[in-house]
């Protein structure tokens, strides 16, 4: 017993060679030369802690062997002896061995990839690139970040503009070049972006570049998502996503949760160019053109109000605009839409931006409404082009005052002073 004990010593006391001999490419690292070799160093170093027990250890040697020898010359690959070097180990947030880093510099990442030769050799190689981008100024961009994306690039430098200054909701991907799970997640994010336009903004953060961000928000694995809700944040606002990471379940989500958070939309009366481009900028507008105050008092137009303002409540989610006009107030606007032909109140929805629209055929309630938004909300419906192939000219009129109209008075005719023959009459 007592010379199994001392075996167990020397193997402890030589166990910085227990795994990687001196004539591998592994370089052997331990505390008194890590900084000078690895944080002062202005290479990109992959580092393993590992402890020469473990047998997950063990089973890594030969594919990190292989990609020490593949990266010769380009990225530095060595070793450290966690379970001796434990104190200096736990600097690094080593609790688990194999524990694997990419320093550049002082800067390091956890590696999450695969435990393959050509794996590592993928997440070296990107963490290469971004540092020779980073000498330019600039870094490469994903596929999803391109100028055709709606996916917003975030840095440590635009993100308290953009995100927490901000009063929008805000689901945020961070991610590492290397990581598969981010590759893999990409072009969803990408399609719910898009699908998200004007409702919900979708950023990408590069966390292995970007890492104050990354540090301040507590990212340990890739990718991570976040979101921010809506209206004014701090860095105690943000939530973690735990959903499926499909483009439909991050829409869902997303749409979910902007319904908590959204006030109901104003239904706002067209007396003027502004208030008709604040709907236009919308993904959809909701234009009703109710009757004249003389065919139907301030009880009756209220009445129709209350419906708008209903369904408004319900589709708020939808982020669209809800707009009104008196009848004949906005006559472009009507013509624009094809609104009137079947008298009043009358309905049709407009995207301003393919200046396309689709009329409401059936009645003017609440039941009818919800149907025929029910349906646009679901790409069902027919449309048509604007009238004009752009939007109308709108006519600055007197917004309603809450009540009922008056008949425009008579004038009396004073014939006092009219001198008419009698042949005259």
């Amino acid at each position: 017993m007592l010379h199994i004990y001392f075996l167990g010593i020397l193997l402890c006391v030589g166990s910085g060679f227990a795994l990687y001999d001196s004539s591998s490419s592994v370089v052997d690292l331990t505390p008194s030369n890590f900084d000078k070799l690895v944080t002062d160093s202005n290479e990109v170093w992959l580092v393993e802690f590992y402890a020469p027990w473990c047998g997950h250890c063990k089973n890594l040697v030969p594919e990190y062997k292989k990609t020490a020898d593949a990266l010769k010359g380009m990225v530095k690959v060595g070793a450290l002896d966690a379970d001796q070097y434990k104190s200096f180990a736990k600097k690094y947030g080593v609790t688990g061995f194999p524990t694997i880093k990419i320093f550049t510099g002082s800067q390091h990442t956890p590696y999450k990839g695969s435990r393959t030769a050509s794996a590592m050799v993928d997440a070296c190689l990107e963490a290469l690139k971004n540092k020779a981008y980073g000498r330019l100024g600039t870094r490469p961009e994903r596929s999803s970040e391109k100028s055709d994306s709606d996916v917003i690039t975030l840095t440590d430098e635009n993100f308290q503009k953009l995100v927490l200054n901000s009063e929008d909701l805000w689901l945020v991907e961070f991610y590492a070049p290397w990581c598969g799970h981010c590759k893999n997640l990409e072009p969803h994010w990408a399609k719910a972006a898009t699908e998200l336009k004007g409702k919900v903004k979708l950023g990408a953060l590069d966390a292995t570049v970007h890492q104050a961000m990354a540090s301040r928000f507590q990212v340990q694995g890739y990718p991570t998502i976040k979101l921010f809700p809506s209206g004014k944040k701090t860095a105690d606002s943000a939530e973690d996503y735990n959903g499926g990471r499909t483009a439909s379940d991050i829409v869902t989500y997303a749409l979910e949760k902007l319904a908590e958070n959204v006030p109901a939309p104003e239904i706002v009366q067209v007396i003027d160019e502004a208030t008709m481009q604040a709907c236009s900028e919308k993904p959809l507008c909701v234009v009703s053109i109710l009757p004249h105050i003389l065919d139907c008092n301030a009880a009756c137009r209220n009445e129709y109000l209350a419906i708008l303002a209903r369904l408004g409540d319900k589709y708020k989610s939808k982020m669209w605009g809800w707009v009104w006009a008196e009848a004949g107030a906005q006559p472009a606007l009507e013509e624009a839409l094809e609104l009137g032909g079947f008298g009043y109140p009358a309905m049709a929805v407009v995207n301003a931006k393919k200046l396309k629209f689709s009329t409401l055929r059936g009645s003017f309630s609440e039941t009818g409404i919800n149907e025929f938004l029910r349906d646009l909300s679901f790409g069902r419906g027919q449309t048509a082009p604007v009238k004009g192939a752009e939007m109308p000219k709108i006519v600055t009129t007197e917004p309603w005052d809450g009540k009922d109209g008056e008949l425009p008075q008579e004038e009396d005719i004073d014939l006092s002073d009219v001198d008419l023959e009698k042949d005259e009459l």
